[in-house]
């Protein structure tokens, strides 16, 4: 499938998947969700909020399950100019991402930008990803696991996997978990995720859904390269630390002026 990659306006709409247990993450993440976790003084959440505001955003849906309320209690209805939605996910013990994406089909109908809530990331790799339909990737590097794509010669992906297959190819990059999507992508993305929750296929990935519609044609992302500054996703304590000297100093400005009293 053929997109535009011409839109006039950013998206200013987020999506946020925080309804995991963060258990790798233990015992940092017993009593607080996993995008709560301090990063060199600051939390994920913090983080994240204040880069959304940089870029304008006007609204951020979390989809919660685990310690909700340590989310809501955080960040209230509204920080800034960004009015904050919530949508719980009552099976967050024993479903994937797959069914928290699921979740959001009712409450979002707009274009958004996609994002995991384990990410750490310099503010100005946003800028790139503000229209549809774009994926964040970064080159190979030996710490890098989970899903990888490859891509054509006009940027494109034109295939997911989850194997050390795709690294062994010249054009294999790291998925960066955000994306952004246009309303009718996400609008086809619904109808997968319909059929495959009807099929009680709740406890995967939706990079699954994306393969699938990638590999049909009913799905187009254009690259974006998050190799020129620094980003890190952080699963384990391992993570953490790493990621906390690639962040070693985080500046407060932004964040003032758009956090909550």
């Amino acid at each position: 499938m053929k997109h535009s990659t011409l839109h006039k306006e950013p998206v200013t709409t987020a999506l946020l998947l925080a309804a995991g247990m963060g258990s790798r993450l233990y015992p940092l993440s017993q009593n607080a969700p996993k995008c709560l976790t301090i990063v060199s003084g600051v939390s994920i959440l913090e983080r994240l909020i204040s880069n959304l505001s940089q870029h304008g955003f006007k609204r951020l849906v979390v989809v919660t399950g685990y310690l909700e309320n340590c989310i809501k209690d955080f960040l209230g209805t509204k920080v800034g100019d960004i009015t904050i939605d919530y949508i719980f996910s009552p099976l967050y013990k024993t479903t994937n991402n797959v069914y928290s994406l699921w979740m959001a089909r009712e409450i979002i109908d707009e274009p958004f930008m996609l994002l995991e809530s384990d990410l750490v990331f310099d503010e100005s790799l946003l800028k790139s990803m503000l229209y549809p339909n774009k994926i964040a990737v970064a080159k190979m590097q030996p710490w890098m696991d989970g899903t990888y794509i490859t891509i054509n010669q006009s940027q494109q992906v034109n295939g997911f996997f989850n194997d050390n297959k795709a690294s062994c190819t010249m054009n294999a990059y790291k998925t960066v978990n955000i994306y952004c999507i246009s309303l009718s992508s996400w609008h086809r993305i619904v109808k997968k995720l319909d059929q495959h929750i009807s099929d009680d296929r709740i406890n995967d990935y939706y990079e699954i859904i994306f393969a699938e519609m990638i590999a049909d044609g009913s799905l187009s992302f254009d690259m974006i390269s998050f190799d020129s500054k620094p980003w890190y996703e952080i699963d384990n304590i391992e993570d953490l630390a790493k990621a906390e000297k690639l962040f070693p100093l985080y500046n407060h400005t932004a964040a003032k002026t758009a956090y909550i009293s």
